[in-house]
């Protein structure tokens, strides 16, 4: 949940989710939807559907314990090189080369290494390597960290308080021009439309497709944001209501929202759901802003 998501928004996450399914196990015996929904709102979508695939590997593969050694690690869905080493030091106490962040922010500055990320990696790696203690990996990897958080800081380390000092070739320079970082590409911008198709007191809804984007999740119609607009579930007249915006982590999304009542269901894709319930449906955050900007025009 904490990667590329901070402190404050998974706090009132990570415990609803770990006493709901608070084992391997349970977890692996999931339903998807309900996983995809306790997750609604923390984005990155990607990580719910592979910590799901993850534990029921876990379960399947290897007796419902992680293996140790980080070769295995990698083999699971969603583990990259980070969590392999993370968990295989940290969890088991073997040696592992752990790099975050943090950890690459003191290695740049140690050493000045002054090409940019992430092709410093490598060298970042084979310096970590000749550091990193074979027994007590995983502490080094929290001490590095700790210094990282609370004195080399990504602006106005405290220097003068670091026990690396004497050996910090960064000091003899500048310390925030470490690490660096590759210049930033503006995201492009794609438009589309989303549906809001009510009758009585409910509204459509629909279940976006297992890959992809949001896959998985509970959605209102919409279309898939990468080419020409598609039709909407129904002709109508429908009213445009107006707009929301929303950032991905690859562009930026401006969604038309328009609206049509009817009075009675057809027959369409998707289910009925009485818009009283939509908070607690798990919609995503695009389509929730979506919702809040319907309710509040067609009230």
């Amino acid at each position: 949940m904490l990667q590329q998501t901070t402190v404050a928004a998974v706090q009132p996450y990570f415990p609803a989710f770990t006493a709901r399914w608070p084992t391997i196990a349970a977890l692996a015996a999931a339903d998807d939807a309900e996983v995809m929904t306790a997750w609604a709102g923390l984005g990155y979508y990607a990580r719910a559907r592979n910590l799901l695939a993850c534990a029921r590997a876990v379960v399947a593969d290897h007796g419902g314990r992680f293996p140790p050694d980080e070769a295995t690690l990698l083999t699971l869905p969603g583990i990259g090189a980070y969590t392999a080493a993370a968990v295989s030091a940290f969890g088991f106490g073997r040696h592992a080369i752990v790099i975050d962040g943090n950890i690459e922010r003191v290695t740049t500055r140690l050493y000045a290494i002054a090409t940019p990320l992430p092709a410093a990696r490598t060298e970042i790696r084979a310096r970590l390597t000749e550091l990193v203690p074979v027994k007590t990996a995983g502490d080094f990897a929290q001490a590095m960290m700790d210094l990282a958080s609370r004195t080399c800081t990504p602006r106005n380390p405290r220097c003068d308080a670091c026990p690396l000092h004497p050996n910090c070739a960064a000091t003899r320079t500048d310390p925030e021009f470490y690490p660096v970082k590759p210049a930033k590409c503006p995201r492009p911008a794609r438009r589309g439309t989303v549906w809001w198709l009510t009758s009585g007191t409910d509204v459509l809804t629909i279940t976006r497709p297992a890959k992809g984007l949001l896959g998985g999740m509970r959605a209102l119609p919409s279309c898939d944001w990468t080419g020409p607009d598609a039709a909407p579930p129904i002709p109508g007249a429908w009213q445009t209501l107006g707009a929301v915006t929303h950032g991905f982590t690859h562009f930026e999304l401006t969604l038309s929202v328009r609206a049509l009542h009817l009075p009675t269901k057809p027959a369409l894709p998707g289910d009925w759901l009485p818009i009283s319930q939509l908070d607690a449906a798990g919609l995503p955050t695009l389509f929730h802003k979506a919702a809040t900007l319907a309710r509040t025009e067609t009230q």
